[in-house]
């Protein structure tokens, strides 16, 4: 008899034990950029991800219930694919709504607003928008500061049409590239969102006063997907307490 209770005891034991080893940690997979002083950030000695946009995810992952947060780069040229194939849950990675992007993703409400803007040399001679016609101007590939401009030159008179821009434009890989090719004189002017730009302001630098395109942050997941309504949830409660307004304090 006691034989048999041991034996029984011996199993529920086994089973807890199997049941505990099985259970892993939910971890919200979060697309975020490395290269954005104080939105996110990776610090290459550290190895550790900063900024608003991190905290944000950290503070998104603790609302849903998640038990940990796996930051994964992402740059423009992929993040759409990578949320789209599953490899992230959501973005918060400087990714701002746009109708083409909502037929794609689902979007939160905007946790950042912002502006394009047009950083220069102060040795460049450039002042305003209209001295930018004729000139090299550098702009992050993939992202929607290129199409904006153009837009914007276009309205104004300053350029027969948006493809007349496109001979102007310098596309390039990240913002840091961006920033020393302004420095090296490889462009005459760079465009990219204010938030960005400011992060990369120097003291002999200066932005133009010209704003172009806002810009609204959202955090995107898959269309339709159960993810959407959570986040979606979550994100207007952090706007309504006060939480994301914290965040955009500490980090500028």
């Amino acid at each position: 008899m006691k034989a048999g209770i041991a034996a029984a005891a011996l199993l529920l034991a086994l089973a807890g034990t199997s049941g505990h080893v099985s259970a892993s940690p939910k971890t919200l997979k979060v697309g975020v950029r490395d290269d954005i002083m104080h939105f996110g950030y990776l610090n290459p000695n550290t190895g550790k991800y900063y900024g608003m946009e991190i905290d944000l995810a950290s503070e998104l992952a603790d609302a849903l219930g998640y038990d940990t947060v796996e930051y994964i780069t992402v740059q423009p040229d992929n993040r759409k694919q990578m949320l789209l194939d599953g490899e992230v849950d959501c973005l918060i990675a400087a990714y701002s709504v746009s109708e083409t992007r909502l037929e794609n993703f689902d979007f939160s409400e905007a946790y950042y607003t912002d502006y394009s803007s047009i950083m220069v040399e102060k040795s460049s001679l450039i002042h305003e928008m209209s001295d930018l016609v004729g000139k090299k101007i550098g702009v992050l590939d993939g992202a929607n500061t290129a199409p904006k401009l153009a837009i914007k030159m276009t309205e104004t008179g300053l350029i027969a049409s948006e493809e007349s821009l496109e001979d102007s434009l310098v596309k390039m890989d990240s913002y840091s590239e961006l920033s020393a090719s302004l420095e090296e004189g490889t462009v005459d002017a760079v465009c990219m969102d204010g938030c960005i730009a400011r992060a990369y302001m120097e003291d002999d630098r200066e932005i133009l006063e010209d704003k172009i395109g806002q810009e609204e942050y959202a955090v995107a997941t898959q269309k339709g997907s159960e993810l959407s309504g959570q986040v979606a949830e979550a994100v207007s409660q952090m706007l309504a307490d006060g939480t994301i307004d914290g965040l955009i304090e500490k980090w500028s």
